[in-house]
């Protein structure tokens, strides 16, 4: 098997940004990087429902408190937590949460279905 890169290395503090459904993303690692999946550091602030259908999604919550909406559940989040989300999974966090977000594969970014 070949790779493109031996390693990659980034600095939150140094990816500029943006704004999307889940609120103020940095990708950390891209599907441009070709890796297996993405990553991601998102601050939440309500965001709004949506689903992905090829994406399977891991949260790590590294700060905040809040809840998610899973298809019919509402379960509760702190600084800790880690959430498998599958694909297909109608899913929302609600409240201010800084989290670490993996998703596999990559190309989650082309992946997303808004709700609302």
């Amino acid at each position: 098997m070949t790779t493109a890169t031996k390693f990659l290395r980034r600095d939150p503090a140094e990816v500029q940004p943006w704004a999307e459904t889940c609120g103020q993303i940095r990708c950390l690692i891209e599907e441009k990087d070709a890796a297996a999946g993405e990553v991601h550091h998102v601050e939440i602030h309500d965001a709004k429902l949506h689903y992905h259908e090829r994406t399977d999604e891991f949260y790590y919550i590294i700060a905040g408190h809040g809840t998610m909406v899973l298809d019919d559940e509402e379960i509760e989040l702190h600084a800790g937590v880690v959430v498998y989300v599958p694909r297909g999974v109608k899913h929302k966090a609600k409240g201010n949460l800084t989290v670490l977000t993996i998703c596999i594969p990559r190309g989650v970014l082309g992946d997303v279905h808004e709700l609302e």
